[in-house]
């Protein structure tokens, strides 16, 4: 199951269950350049939602309460529909989706598995400080995104509140806050996936 997972989420386009927010949003006329730099922020966000499956995949697995399991797969769900968004915002602007999706994905289960592992409620914390550092670098991207691109700018923006809600909704149910260090150093893994994902 977690292979058939895995496979619909890096070889497969993705069906959200709600509208893209961009769907209200007419298309701008953007430059070549300016197409290719949101197309390269999208696409980082994108990178980061198959992260967001593959840690809640893990997390799920290794859960210790049949309630936490059910909880980090209906998160996954939710997020099905930013990596769609994501995806058909990045087929617009005429560009691709990182080749590093895979490896990404395989860190990330690692990651999420082995958190489940250890407890519940690290599991939580880890998604809480995890959502955190996406709200501030999809609020960064918010004044990275040409001004005319509304469409992306529509979809970074509800990624936004879906991002903090489930931030509040794990430290909420329990989990485990973080240290600063320890988030510092979830940054410094964060920036080489984004950098990295930018450009392949």
């Amino acid at each position: 199951m977690q292979a058939d997972v895995a496979l619909r989420t890096l070889a497969s386009t993705p069906r959200a269950r709600r509208g893209s927010p961009a769907a209200s949003r007419a298309e701008s006329t953007l430059s070549s350049a300016e197409k290719r730099h949101s197309a390269a922020l999208m696409r980082v966000n994108h990178s980061g939602e198959v992260c967001a499956q593959a840690l809640y995949q893990g997390q799920a697995l290794t859960a210790k309460k049949v309630s936490m399991q059910a909880e980090m797969e209906a998160a996954a769900s939710e997020e099905v529909d930013h990596l769609a968004w994501c995806e058909q915002r990045i087929t617009e602007l005429g560009s691709y989706t990182s080749v590093l999706n895979p490896l990404w994905y395989g860190l990330s289960f690692g990651i999420g598995a082995g958190a489940g592992a250890i407890s519940d409620r690290l599991s939580l914390g880890f998604v809480a400080a995890t959502e955190e550092q996406v709200c501030q670098h999809l609020k960064g991207h918010l004044t990275e995104l040409p001004g005319e691109d509304g469409k992306s700018r529509a979809i970074v923006e509800q990624m936004i509140e879906d991002e903090e809600a489930h931030a509040v909704s794990a430290l909420r149910n329990g989990g485990l806050p973080f240290p600063a260090p320890v988030k510092a150093a979830m940054g410094l893994v964060a920036k080489a996936m984004t950098e990295s994902s930018s450009r392949f």
